[in-house]
């Protein structure tokens, strides 16, 4: 299973970059549609959300948290289920404005899709 987290929406596109999904809330300005596959816009962060932690309101673990509480919506977690799925047969490109994957949302849902990925394994094989 690969994800990458590595590239920005305003990077170019590679091969190498396998499917590549946009998860932003907003459609990014000067962004072709041809440069996505795919956009998940429901697995961007909430206004209220960004604005706080780019505020300096929330620390990076208070941000996680409440990301994660986010994900748990039923249809946010198909989406992760769909994500966890295809990643099992291609490599993934996760994108949005960050240029920082470390503290990027990104790397946070790429989290929840490997663990989304372990219990259907786990699911499946126990």
């Amino acid at each position: 299973m690969t994800i990458s987290i590595q590239k920005s929406v305003s990077d170019p596109k590679s091969e190498d970059d396998g499917f590549r999904v946009l998860v932003m809330r907003y459609w990014p300005r000067g962004v072709k549609k041809e440069r996505i596959d795919e956009w998940y816009r429901e697995l961007g962060t909430n206004k209220e959300l960004i604005k706080a932690w780019e505020g300096g309101k929330l620390t990076w673990p208070q941000f996680k948290k409440r990301y994660i509480a986010d994900l748990k919506e039923p249809n946010k977690q198909q989406l992760i289920r769909q994500l966890a799925q295809r990643a099992k047969t291609e490599k993934i490109t996760l994108l949005c404005g960050c240029r920082d994957p470390s503290r990027c949302h990104r790397i946070i849902l790429k989290e929840q899709i490997m663990k989304n990925s372990s219990a259907t394994l786990s699911a499946i094989t126990g």
